[in-house]
């Protein structure tokens, strides 16, 4: 039976910073979560029960960016410090080479673990070789700080934002602008692609889902400062200046839960590598766990596996074997009954009725049998299927409603942003 989609929970709460919160990652294993905040410190904590967390000391500088790589299992730290960038082993060590020429925005890890993408206020992207610690080609097209760079999930794309109010997507192989964005009211502050690559996200304006058509939903009541992708793809959550998380149904673009917990800006969210925890982080200087309860049962998948069950069930032969014995012993019958000089023969319309009465009386028994339902038992299945069609109905009907009112609250939203002028924050997020 499919699991009904539960609300998130907080799981646990993390001490130990004493500064704001400014960035977390899961390991790939789930095992881990790294955050980094303005303290100077990184932690890691383990998601085990009374396991120990463990402190890095020794930046010298805000940490501003966290990833695990996922080959080598490392932690890259990016400090907001002109040319220092950290990368931290499984052991505990690190190295320190030069960087940028300016602070350090973000860091990101390649999904093959060779190469790590950096952002900087020095207007560039960085690639840098992970194994030898090289420097390997650098972006440069924005005009302005750029705040965040990522990866595709074939390392094919580069997509990266900015204060220059752009989003530009870089090919790695040709290392040139293939398209850029430039529609945004304000800087663009985060970007990055779902686990399919198929949809990249940026916060900074209106979200908009731009495959054929475009979908406009703002989400939060000030800046979006961060979000992450659930990795089915079907979700997203994200964190706003305005203290609260919302998590986004991608799939029909819709809020679907707002989240408080933090009792300040929410600056760092990531959903578990498997899709069951996320955490968030935020000027409060605390680190909170939740577990997401979301139905991870694919629907198509469940409809494939109803269709296999009922292929592969052996509902054996239309006809039973024993109505061949029922046919002989007519037909032997029927002889008896004509003895010599004298004929007499059953009307065919009567054997006809006796032989489908026996066939349906069979066949109903031999489905009985084999499935062991009884019939009860389906008339009150088909019942509950009936009353589920009218709830469903009810529910989209319930759901058209909700989405007249929130495009009804995007206009007016809209409306009073041309009224007070372009200086007001982004509060809401991009798709592509």
């Amino acid at each position: 039976m499919v699991s009904v989609m539960e609300d998130p929970t907080l799981e646990r709460h993390f001490k130990g910073h004493k500064d704001v919160v400014s960035c977390a990652d899961f390991s790939p294993n789930n095992k881990q979560l790294a955050t980094g905040s303005c303290d100077k410190n990184l932690m890691i904590w383990n998601l085990t029960p009374k396991a120990r967390a463990f402190r890095f000391v020794g930046h010298t500088d805000i940490i501003t960016g966290v990833h695990f790589s996922p080959k080598w299992f490392l932690s890259g730290i990016i400090i907001q410090r002109p040319d220092r960038l950290t990368v931290d082993a499984q052991k505990g060590e690190s190295t320190v080479f030069k960087a940028h020429t300016a602070n350090v925005r973000s860091v990101q890890f390649s999904n093959d673990g060779q190469r790590l993408v950096t952002a900087s206020d020095d207007k560039s992207v960085k690639v840098w070789g992970v194994e030898r610690k090289k420097f390997l080609y650098s972006l440069n097209r924005h005009t302005n700080w750029v705040h965040c760079a990522r990866f595709s999930p074939d390392d094919r794309l580069v997509a990266s934002c900015g204060d220059d109010r752009t989003v530009r997507f870089w090919d790695t192989s040709s290392r040139q602008c293939i398209n850029i964005f430039t529609d945004y009211v304000g800087s663009a502050t985060f970007v990055d692609f779902n686990s399919s690559g198929t949809c990249i996200a940026s916060s900074g304006t209106n979200l908009v889902l731009k495959h054929l058509t475009c979908i406009c939903l703002a989400v939060h009541r000030t800046g979006v400062n961060c979000f992450s992708f659930h990795p089915s793809g079907n979700y997203m959550i994200s964190g706003s200046s305005d203290s609260t998380m919302k998590i986004l149904d991608l799939l029909e673009g819709r809020l679907i839960y707002t989240l408080h917990g933090h009792k300040g800006p929410v600056l760092a969210v990531a959903f578990s590598r498997d899709g069951d925890l996320f955490a968030s982080g935020g000027a409060d200087s605390q680190v909170l766990m939740w577990k997401t309860n979301f139905d991870l049962l694919n629907y198509r998948v469940l409809l494939s596996r109803h269709i296999n069950d009922n292929r592969s069930f052996n509902f054996g032969p239309l006809i039973p074997q024993d109505v061949r014995s029922h046919d002989s012993a007519t037909s032997c019958r029927d002889q008896s009954i004509s003895g010599p000089g004298r004929t007499h023969m059953r009307p065919r319309e009567e054997e006809d009725e006796d032989q489908q009465e026996r066939l349906a009386g069979d066949m109903t028994t031999s489905r009985e049998e084999r499935s062991g339902i009884p019939s009860s038992l389906t008339s009150n299945l088909e019942n509950i299927v009936r009353q589920l069609d009218i709830l469903t109905q009810r529910l989209t009907l319930t759901e058209d409603k909700l989405r007249t009112c929130l495009d009804n609250q995007v206009l007016l939203l809209q409306q009073t942003q041309q009224v007070d002028g372009s200086d007001t924050p982004n509060s809401s997020i991009f798709l592509f």
